[in-house]
């Protein structure tokens, strides 16, 4: 086994798990998962059937990570953090064959006790703060704050807030990393 598995997790006949990943304490994985290299999946994990984690994502304890999400490489799901699959949810009524897909692009930071409401795409390199509910698409760089939430400006790929408005053109650079961004037609870019 080129990965790490507690002895009080459960990993199912058939999930795979990518080299290098850890499962900790009451972690369930599910027979159909696929999960990435080099992850780590924190105390209370779930991870349902119809998921695909990507390579060096961190999931932190007691996160459900359930069918139709997707979650793109170096994704950060903070503690307690709750993804859903179904929209308008009822105990007595089957509606499994309605969970939307949600998708989590590359890099992108979901605080501790953010909700991810089904059947949005939450941006590369995105950072929704702690206790925030998503209920739209999330653009790329943003910093979504709130309930709902709303953005209230741009992060870059190292995690720090960017000095650029909210709207209009306009570039600036990382100062941790020396990268550049420019602002236009109401999204964030890096610039190579």
């Amino acid at each position: 086994m080129k990965y790490q598995v507690h002895s009080s997790a459960i990993v199912d006949e058939g999930a795979r798990i990518g080299e290098g990943s850890r499962v900790w304490h009451f972690v369930h994985v599910c027979s159909e998962a696929r999960i990435g290299k080099n992850c780590s999946l924190g105390q209370n994990v779930f991870v349902g059937n119809k998921v695909l984690i990507g390579d060096g994502c961190k999931i932190q304890n007691n996160v459900s990570v359930y069918d139709n999400v997707t979650l793109e490489d170096g994704v950060f799901c903070g503690p307690s953090m709750v993804f859903t699959n179904v929209y308008n949810p009822r105990s007595l009524v089957v509606r499994k064959s309605e969970y939307k897909n949600t998708v989590v692009r590359k890099g992108a930071t979901l605080g501790a006790n953010c909700t991810i409401v089904c059947g949005v795409s939450v941006g590369q390199y995105s950072f929704v703060g702690a206790g925030a509910v998503i209920n739209k698409d999330v653009p790329d760089y943003a910093l979504m704050v709130g309930v709902p939430a709303r953005q209230i400006g741009w992060m870059s790929r190292f995690g720090e807030q960017l000095d650029l408005p909210l709207a209009g053109e306009a570039e600036t650079v990382c100062p941790y990393t020396g990268d550049c961004y420019r602002l236009a037609n109401g999204s964030v870019s890096l610039i190579k």
